[in-house]
């Protein structure tokens, strides 16, 4: 059974698009398979595009976001949001340790 709770570490990278650019950083790809079997068997919230609606935290920064299933790769990515890449000075490249709660 999926541990709906749990802690990793991952890299900040960055995707750009002509006008825009996000950050994001990729779930662990054991726990990334957990995810999509209890979103896809389980799970009584079914979004589009295979999106998992969770909790994030980062230091002192909480949000509430989705993962979202980057097929090529096999993990779910997380954005990270601008204010919290700034309370807590994140960059591209940088480690970050994330606390995840799957909102089920």
């Amino acid at each position: 059974m999926i541990d709906l709770s749990f802690e990793f570490t991952g890299e900040c990278w960055l995707w750009q698009a002509e006008k825009a650019a996000w950050h994001f950083i990729s779930l662990p790809k054991d726990k990334s398979e957990e995810i999509k079997f209890f979103n896809e068997n389980m799970s009584h919230k079914k979004h589009g595009w295979g999106v998992v609606r969770v909790e994030a935290t980062i230091g002192n920064a909480t949000c509430k976001t989705s993962i979202f299933p980057q097929a090529k790769q096999g993990t779910y990515i997380l954005p990270i949001k601008a204010a919290v890449r700034k309370k807590e000075n994140i960059l591209v490249g940088n480690e970050v340790a994330v606390a995840l709660k799957i909102d089920v």
